[in-house]
């Protein structure tokens, strides 16, 4: 049985079965009569001859049409219908709300014409035009790109200027080293700076001198001595050191990033090192390729090196970790461990130098007394010459 064959049979029988329906329902089983029945009837079998004629026709031929024209027509064209649909109902809506308001009929029945001839003209022009809406649309989004790349261009142009401006007043001052706040308070800066061995001029960023005044003002007690430290330490280093110190009033964007963040931003500006004594802004700098001056780095390269058997005084201090160890410090503070010398507590006595170990602390130094040295050596000397005269 072909397929139009079917759909002839499914619309008898449904237009059969609603003319029966209607009927039945306008006419109560009570007042039902026999001609009434057989009128329904005959009109029932008209009803589903006409509609087994003409189903092929509003059914499967229709389907048959549209299927085709989806299959050849190009995906631009079906896409491009689909928007113009879109759009000419959005259009049908804005005329439906003063159609609506038509009296009887004409406000159900005009809306739905609007809708229908909105739905089809935005289609149709979709299609025709879909050229012309296709490059419009293309125009808008290279437009866009375009003014997207020139505004990164211009960005980047600022950038490459800034950063000539920043090389170009670095070139003019001269070196420049900043000052963190950790060596303004530690001090020694000032003694350094006397001794010659810094060149150019040493910068101290208005917002390093805003924390330091900070601290210094801080209801801590030790917090608010270092802070005055700090500051009379600058203030010798304005006096009396052999370079230039300058107050620099430059400050970054952001005023909410701490102090650590300011100073690696404008050392990398202006392509100049740090001097700090603070563990990690030194190790932040580095990552991100400004070059820093770690005072204790540098106390610890010029650290006076001793060499086993050399001779040094030592006053032992305190108790080592091992049975009989005792514990002194040179001048500089290296700790120097001396082998049976618990017994020369609080006493100043000579010691030759056994072993020198470097750690990431400092270096620490062995060492034994002098005089247990002697003694020991006096002993061993006795003990060969009675071998010798007894032999």
């Amino acid at each position: 049985m072909s397929v139009n064959t079917i759909a002839r049979c499914i619309g008898a029988l449904l237009a059969a079965s609603v003319s029966f329906f209607i009927f039945f329902f306008e006419h109560p089983l009570s007042t039902l009569l026999l001609e009434k029945l057989e009128w329904s009837a005959a009109i029932a079998f008209a009803c589903a001859l006409v509609a087994f004629v003409i189903t092929p026709y509003v059914t499967i031929v229709p389907y048959r049409w549209v299927s085709h024209q989806l299959r050849t027509v190009a995906v631009s064209d079906l896409i491009a219908g689909t928007i113009g649909l879109i759009v000419g109902l959005l259009i049908s809506v804005l005329f439906g709300i003063p159609l609506g308001a038509l009296p009887e009929n004409w406000g159900h029945i005009l809306p739905v014409v609007a809708a229908i001839i909105c739905g089809y003209l935005g289609a149709m022009v979709a299609v025709l035009r879909k050229s012309e809406l296709a490059h419009m649309f293309q125009s808008l989004f290279l437009t866009r790109r375009r003014e997207r790349e020139e505004e990164r261009e211009r960005e980047r142009e600022r950038e490459r200027e800034r950063a000539k401006e920043a090389e170009a007043l670095a070139s003019a001052l001269g070196p420049q080293i900043l000052l963190d706040t950790s060596a303004i308070i530690d001090g020694r800066i000032a003694d350094i700076s006397q001794t010659g061995f810094i060149f150019g001029k040493l910068v101290v960023p208005r917002f390093v001198l805003n924390e330091l005044q900070r601290i210094a003002d801080s209801a801590d007690t030790l917090r608010r001595n270092r802070g005055r430290h700090g500051l009379e330490m600058l203030n010798r280093l304005q006096k009396d050191a052999t370079v230039p110190v300058e107050i620099m009033d430059t400050d970054m964007e952001s005023s909410s990033e701490e102090v650590d963040s300011k100073l690696v931003k404008l050392a990398r500006a202006l392509h100049c090192p740090i001097i700090t004594n603070d563990f990690n802004l030194n190790r932040v700098a580095e990552l991100q390729g400004v070059k820093v001056l770690n005072i204790n780095e540098l106390a610890n390269a010029v650290k006076p090196v001793l060499l086993p058997g050399e001779e040094i005084a030592i006053k032992i201090m305190q108790d080592g970790k091992e049975l009989g160890q005792g514990v002194g410090y040179l001048d500089d503070g290296t700790m120097i461990v001396v082998e049976g010398g618990r017994q020369y507590m609080n006493m100043t006595i000579e010691v030759t130098v056994t072993r020198v170990i470097q750690t990431v602390a400092g270096r620490l130094i062995f060492a034994y007394p002098k005089q247990s040295s002697g003694n020991s050596m006096s002993s061993s000397q006795g003990q060969s010459t009675g071998k010798q005269r007894q032999g």
